[in-house]
């Protein structure tokens, strides 16, 4: 397992931007009303955000930045490095962390570049950007995480279209010789890859008009085309229930930290059915485990900072926390992190207006 840690990195303030236009899934006529009601209590979203065609991640990403560079009175100019994280970045080429750079008016000193990661990216990001900072000695940089997943998703997909929200996040991170050490266990299987897939529109299924375009019944109240997001539940949840859970108790156990010496457990929104599975398997109590999934649904790589802006906001801003966060999903693509927060900055979740 790749367990390591990071010295002297503190995250100093994270913000959260959803766009403003509410879906209900109470809404969702696609299948029927008692497999709705069914359907919701499984996965634990009633509600979600949805972008309009036209919005990005990115300007998701840029409101987040854009408000706690101002909460915490930085200088732009001493912004080194800012790392995009998504799925949906605004092209094929360039890389949207170069607008984004430009955008906020960052200087032409700073590295910029994208990750391709989903579920996990965020724990992921952390520790190319905490490893970069600690290494290059860089004083302040940016993590900006987030996706646009409902634009990618079939209406007739029962087994996708109820569970994704759209939202981007910031997280501002400094170099300091006093932090404690960020420690990581972050592991990979791509023999998974084809779980959760948009398989079209990439140099190995290049978009084709009669076979990109078309809708196709995959199964009953499956309809989706090569642009969708394919997802194959049974087999992600089969996954996380087998990987999660072992990735977290190595980590804990090479950290010599107790599951009760943490404050609280983030996990990626994945479902309602899946969170609360690994919670039990790991023997957490709930009020340790935040979800945001009744209200955002599952946002990719949004979805670890997202909870924390949303259900612990007034807790990070007045108190020294020790959080593990972990993401699994996509790729497939796991792992987890073990750190300190102290009294940082955490702007109200802000709301990108059509």
């Amino acid at each position: 397992m790749a367990i390591f840690q990071v010295p002297n990195i503190n995250i100093i303030g994270i913000s959260a931007c959803v766009p403003e236009d509410v879906y209900s899934n109470y809404d969702y006529d696609w299948i029927g009303e008692k497999e709705r009601e069914t359907l919701i209590k499984t996965i634990g979203v009633e509600k979600k955000r949805h972008a309009k065609k036209g919005t990005t991640t990115s300007d998701l990403c840029f409101e987040a930045a854009n408000e706690l560079i101002e909460d915490l009175n930085w200088s732009r100019s001493e912004i080194d490095l800012l790392i995009f994280v998504s799925q949906s970045r605004d092209y094929i080429i360039p890389a949207t962390a170069g607008l984004l750079q430009e955008r906020l008016s960052l200087s032409k000193s700073c590295i910029a570049f994208d990750v391709s990661l989903g579920c996990s990216g965020y724990v992921y990001g952390l520790s190319v950007i905490g490893s970069m900072m600690s290494t290059g000695q860089i004083k302040k940089g940016l993590l900006l995480t987030g996706d646009i997943s409902t634009l990618n998703t079939s209406y007739r997909d029962k087994s996708a279209f109820p569970l994704f929200g759209d939202a981007g996040t910031a997280t501002a991170i400094e170099l300091q010789d006093d932090a404690n050490a960020m420690k990581f266990n972050l592991q990979t299987d791509g023999s998974g890859y084809d779980a959760i897939i948009i398989p079209d529109g990439g140099i190995r299924n290049f978009a084709e008009k009669e076979t990109s375009f078309e809708y196709h019944k995959i199964s009953d109240g499956i309809f989706r085309n090569g642009f969708n997001i394919s997802l194959d539940g049974i087999k992600v949840f089969n996954f996380s229930l087998r990987e999660v859970k072992p990735n977290v108790l190595k980590l804990l156990k090479e950290s010599n930290i107790e599951i009760d010496n943490i404050d609280y457990f983030v996990f990626h929104q994945a479902n309602k059915l899946m969170n609360d599975t690994i919670r039990k398997q790991l023997k957490i109590d709930a009020d340790k485990v935040p979800s945001s999934l009744k209200d955002y649904g599952n946002t990719s790589s949004a979805s670890i900072p997202l909870t924390i802006v949303t259900q612990l906001g007034k807790e990070v801003e007045s108190k020294e926390l020790t959080f593990l966060l972990s993401g699994f999903g996509v790729g497939l693509s796991w792992g987890s992190v073990v750190l300190q927060v102290n009294s940082i900055v955490c702007p109200p979740l802000l709301i990108l207006k059509n």
